[in-house]
């Protein structure tokens, strides 16, 4: 099945495009303090070899701002500098040459600021995102239309007329809520107004387990709907675990394929080996690649391979042993200590074989 998109203007974010039709993309937001340029450096290149397609830092000083030159020329993907107030961190950010901002104009006072910081911008082509949470409306938005999808709808666009009153459209616009139907409506109102580009978020959704939830519902609706052109998982957590849950979320609905998808049983008085520690295992060990393969983790050869029949490569554990299977039939007996090792090298075996077949 696939999603018919709604069509947006198309923005560009570095090497990456936004909008347009263009692949949606996976973001994060680094964990380190920004003014560490090293620390900060390494964690951007680790999320990038997991997929990490755009990355935003908090920039919440002139040290910060300054960090981002270092930051940007030792790395390789989009940088986002995220500024609150002070659009004078904008223009050291833009100085330093990221990719884009994330500020909201209505925020950094006379609208001579905002033709400033326009004026850099437009000269380097790069990116604003106005970016409405619910616990920053203004005050006067919240007293009008109060806490509501609405009020996230008109406090985003009072920051845009802002720009566009200045001739500048090179926007991105997110308006996100900890409620999941209050952030589904709002992006669905805003969508009937705006062809900007949306990035997609349920803000503060929680740890791993309750935010990766309310995520896949809150940005898994929207996707469905056609609405959204950039992603982000907040979740409490190390972010190489929002990129891993961004890039689910996506295979999910078949808008992005590649990579190796594991599919796994939910275990039942049948399973006789420790799969929940066995499938931690192979996600931490999987290789990293584009090709398309899936890999299933079943709990018992009663009905593994059988359930499984469609993974291109599987194990399903007995009793102090598994067995390996390839499109439901079984290849070979293995000892439970073996399986982890085994399935991986036949993981690698596949991704060469196919590689050397190009």
């Amino acid at each position: 099945m696939s999603y018919q998109r709604i069509k947006t203007k198309q923005i560009r974010i570095g090497s990456k495009l936004v909008g347009g039709g263009a692949p949606i993309t996976v973001q994060t937001m680094t964990k380190t303090d920004t003014r560490d340029a090293d620390a900060t450096i390494s964690q951007i290149k680790e999320l990038e070899s997991i997929g990490c397609e755009i990355v935003r830092l908090a920039v919440p000083d002139q040290v910060a701002a300054e960090s981002l030159r270092e930051i940007k020329k030792n790395t390789s993907i989009p940088i986002v500098a995220d500024i609150h107030f002070d659009y004078r961190l904008a223009l050291t950010a833009i100085e330093s040459g990221v990719d884009a901002l994330r500020i909201n104009p209505g925020n950094i006072g006379e609208q001579k600021r905002v033709q400033t910081l326009v004026g850099a911008a437009a000269e380097r082509d790069i990116p604003i995102r106005i970016g409405v949470n619910m616990g920053s409306l203004d005050s006067n938005i919240e007293d009008k239309y109060g806490r509501t999808a609405q009020g996230l709808v008109e406090s985003a666009l009072s920051h845009v007329s802002l720009l566009e009153r200045e001739s500048y459209h090179n926007i991105v616009i997110s308006v996100k809520a900890t409620s999941v139907p209050v952030t589904i409506q709002a992006y669905r109102m805003l969508s009937e107004k705006v062809d900007y580009p949306l990035h997609l978020g349920v803000t503060e959704a929680g740890g791993l387990w309750v935010g990766t939830i309310k995520s896949s519902i809150g940005i898994g609706s929207l996707l469905a709907d056609g609405i959204g052109d950039t992603i982000r998982v907040s979740l409490t957590g190390h972010p190489s675990e929002e990129i891993r849950v961004g890039f689910q979320i996506l295979k999910s609905l078949g808008l992005k394929s590649g990579g190796i998808e594991l599919i796994s049983c939910p275990t039942c008085g049948r399973c006789q080996i420790d799969l929940f520690k066995l499938l931690n295992e192979v996600e931490q060990e999987l290789p990293l690649t584009e090709e398309a393969l899936q890999v299933a983790i079943m709990g018992c050869v009663v009905n593994g391979p059988g359930e499984a029949k469609d993974a291109d490569l599987g194990i399903a554990g007995g009793k102090g042993c598994g067995i390996l299977f390839k499109q439901g039939k079984l290849v070979k007996k293995v000892p439970e200590d073996k399986l982890l090792e085994t399935l991986i090298s036949e993981i690698n075996q596949i991704l060469e074989e196919r590689k050397q077949a190009i």
